[in-house]
């Protein structure tokens, strides 16, 4: 267990996209961490795309950075609601600042953006989002998955399985 003793918060919101949620949560399970979600509300049932549910330990606004060895994003259209939070951009900024490691798929670029934390960095996303990335000043490539530093980001579902060896790889060394 290659984990054992880290702990991750994952975001989440309604229109998740169910496989970008869950398999990263799965297999950071399986290396041993534990992963907790936190939402707009705590104890709050929040839908995915695909209608797969799951429910918030935290509220975005009891989530501390030095609780937590890493942050996911996960894409879908929760991430054009997760931005809103003022807190959830302070949580990453502190996240970054910390070099803790930063995952993100498909459309989480946006809560990225949304946070100005990723001027100068390489990223992936889905290609719809390429122009708010570069807008934001990232360098953006169409790969399966882009490591920056301690950003490691992610384009869609059928690239779960390189997005989560990388991040698995990055978060081990931290």
């Amino acid at each position: 267990m290659r984990l054992e003793g880290k702990k991750v918060i994952s975001l989440v919101h309604n229109d998740f996209e169910d496989l970008e949620l869950w398999y990263p949560i799965l297999r950071l399970q399986e290396e041993g961490a534990v992963v907790h979600l936190a939402g707009e509300k705590a104890k709050e049932k929040y839908i995915g795309k695909y209608g797969v549910p799951a429910i918030s330990d935290f509220a975005y606004g009891e989530v501390s950075a030095e609780d937590y060895d890493a942050i996911l994003v996960p894409g879908g259209w929760a991430p054009d609601k997760i931005r809103r939070f003022p807190e959830v951009l302070s949580l990453l900024q502190q996240m970054n600042a910390d070099e803790k490691p930063i995952g993100q798929i498909c459309h989480a670029g946006w809560v990225l953006v949304s946070a100005k934390i990723i001027d100068g960095k390489k990223v992936t996303s889905t290609p719809g989002i390429k122009d708010d990335m570069e807008n934001a000043g990232a360098i953006w490539y169409d790969e399966p998955v882009v490591t920056d530093g301690h950003l490691v980001s992610s384009r869609r579902p059928p690239d779960l399985p390189d997005y989560l060896r990388d991040f698995i790889n990055v978060l081990e060394k931290k």
